[in-house]
């Protein structure tokens, strides 16, 4: 008989159990959701600008099928608006809830239908970071990091619509992409120091995520972003995400430093922007190749300074001190370093980051 603390812990894995990519293919948006759960009504959480672009091929889609539909306005991630549409949303009594538009809209559908018990789809219009695909949610509050929530019951993308949003989004998520090399780093640290659960599966479908960008950056610099295979590397990551139950193969010592920074200097720089720029430094404290990483940022047209975003340089050296500090529980690389504004100036200058 096995006893009790000799049993492994257990772990839940929730996938996503549809995902579409096309082209021009936003027309079957309600034929999809009809061979997901044969929804009779969803509510649709959008924001200003992309109900203006897609509303009226979404409702054609949906009315083809005889769903009904209640759309929403995603107007920002904090919590009371959240609250609000959550009560405007429980409302419509709708079998499922669908995120569409960048990642506030499909946060805020994501976080509703966890709270609500309801089955959430994400159709994303941009592809500038993972949270396509993956249980986790970034909300503006005391702690700025991510929550988890539920993953997606499906996932639709028109790799179309991902084409014609700007070309800096597109790279945004190639920076996520990147942290992936750093944070798996991160995760095995943790594994070995405090014997942190570990899974190679996850951890190589983020690494390979990242490896595949890295790989293609240079034909990418030359011809351009492939917007595809952008897209499949940040469903994967997702994926790898909800495969080990946490964000650990995909946010490391980088993220931290990236919601430091939006604590600090909130609104300015996107996410995967700044988790590149915090993969480059921690990169160099791991002993990876860093400068690597760079060239690759730089081949997909995503800074590699704290001045292309907007960023002051001792904004960047007071985050790399107090980015630890955010999640005191995730074990980093940034807990082997007194992190003292030497250290951190030293890093920042030694990269070319400041």
């Amino acid at each position: 008989m096995i006893k009790n603390q000799d049993r492994m812990q257990s772990h839940r894995m929730e996938l996503p159990r549809l995902i579409e990519i096309g082209e021009r293919n936003i027309n079957d948006f309600g034929k999809f959701l009809i061979s997901l759960n044969k929804p009779k009504k969803v509510s649709l959480i959008a924001g200003t600008n992309v109900q203006k672009i897609l509303k009226k091929k979404i409702e054609n889609s949906l009315k083809t099928k005889k769903i009904q539909f209640i759309w929403h306005t995603s107007i920002d991630n904090q919590i009371k608006s959240l609250n609000q549409i959550q009560k405007d949303v429980k409302k419509d009594n709708s079998d499922l809830i669908a995120g569409i538009g960048g990642g506030r809209s499909v946060d805020t559908a994501k976080l509703i239908s966890y709270n609500l018990g309801k089955p959430f789809v994400s159709l994303p219009t941009a592809a500038s970071h993972d949270g396509m695909a993956s249980p986790f949610v970034s909300v503006k509050s005391d702690k700025p990091h991510s929550i988890v929530a539920t993953a997606p019951m499906g996932v639709f993308v028109d790799i179309d619509i991902i084409k014609k949003a700007p070309a800096k989004l597109l790279a945004s998520g190639c920076g996520d992409l990147i942290a992936n090399i750093t944070a798996v780093k991160d995760w095995q640290l943790g594994h070995k120091k405090k014997k942190e659960y570990y899974g190679r599966y996850a951890a190589d479908l983020a690494l390979m995520s990242a490896e595949i960008v890295m790989e293609n950056s240079s034909e990418f610099a030359k011809k351009g972003l492939d917007a595809r295979v952008i897209v499949e590397g940040l469903i994967s990551a997702g994926v790898a995400s909800c495969i080990a139950g946490s964000s650990r193969p995909c946010s490391g010592a980088e993220h931290l430093v990236s919601h430091a920074l939006d604590k600090l200097a909130p609104g300015i720089g996107l996410h995967g922007e700044k988790c590149g720029l915090g993969s480059i430094m921690i990169a160099k404290l791991q002993g990876k190749d860093w400068k690597k990483i760079v060239k690759t940022l730089k081949n997909v047209g995503a800074p590699t300074t704290a001045k292309q975003i907007g960023l002051k340089p001792d904004v960047i050296v007071e985050a790399l001190m107090i980015a630890q500090d955010l999640r005191p529980e995730r074990y980093t690389i940034l807990k082997e370093i007194k992190m003292t504004e030497k250290i951190a100036k030293n890093l920042a200058k030694s990269t070319s980051v400041i």
